[in-house]
């Protein structure tokens, strides 16, 4: 007879987040970075950095370097110049994401090249499986691909179904769901954890509600888990080992 794991869950609320204000940047804090600090948040699973930031216009991140971190940038509103050591140089529109695999060593910059408008997104960072190896990038249009009231895979460790594929054994879903509608995130006993992070809207989970820039942690969890929302809602999952 088997024994059914009850999932553990821990709620995030965005109120409670750190947070840091220098003028040109204010940013929020899920977990512990740079001048924030608190044992009691210092990550999920390889889940490292989930950075809230607003970047007034003409903003800029210097250039600086990164290694050994997966790292993913989500823009909501405004736009995000980048350019890097590998040669990369784009603008990252409203509602699309950036993949940057730093590996054995990159160094890259970004800024709000506008002088009228804020920039709003999501900095999010994973451990790799591994250390070294070459820096990647790629970018990702959600416009084109995210479906409707359902979820879809950005990003896995071995690039199924159209993903990008990363140096972790990890999964990331875009989730787009109307006002009533109901997702599930897929069984998966090789990734038994998840990180539900709200971009905007409302959703229930596992009995928790969930508001714009809330997070939960999902524990132990190898069937599939329902998501519902009660006002148009935009969210990412990220499903952990």
């Amino acid at each position: 007879m088997t024994t059914k794991t009850t999932p553990q869950i821990t709620k995030r609320p965005a109120e409670e987040r750190g947070q840091a204000n220098h003028g040109w940047l204010q940013a929020r804090f899920t977990f512990s970075f740079s001048g924030y600090f608190d044992p009691d948040h210092m990550g999920f699973r390889s889940l490292r950095v989930m950075n809230n930031d607003t970047i007034q216009p003409g903003g800029r991140f210097g250039t600086h370097p990164h290694s050994d971190m997966e790292i993913f940038t989500y823009v909501i509103e405004g736009q995000l110049e980048h350019k890097d050591s590998m040669g990369n140089g784009a603008i990252i529109e409203p509602g699309n994401l950036q993949y940057m695999s730093a590996a054995s060593g990159v160094q890259h910059s970004e800024f709000n090249p506008s002088k009228t408008e804020k920039t709003h997104l999501y900095q999010i960072w994973l451990h790799p499986r591994e250390n070294g190896g070459e820096p990647r990038y790629a970018e990702k249009p959600l416009a084109d691909i995210a479906a409707e009231n359902d979820l879809t895979l950005l990003y896995s460790g071995d690039g199924r179904d159209g993903s990008t594929e990363i140096r972790k054994d990890a999964e990331i879903f875009f989730g787009k769901t109307d006002a009533g509608k109901e997702v599930s995130i897929p069984a998966s006993e090789s990734m038994p954890h998840s990180w539900i992070q709200v971009i905007s809207g409302s959703l229930s989970v596992l009995g928790e509600t969930l508001e714009t820039a809330d997070g939960l942690a999902i524990e132990n969890a190898p069937d599939a888990i329902s998501i519902e929302a009660s006002e148009d809602s935009q969210f990412l999952v990220f499903r952990l080992a």
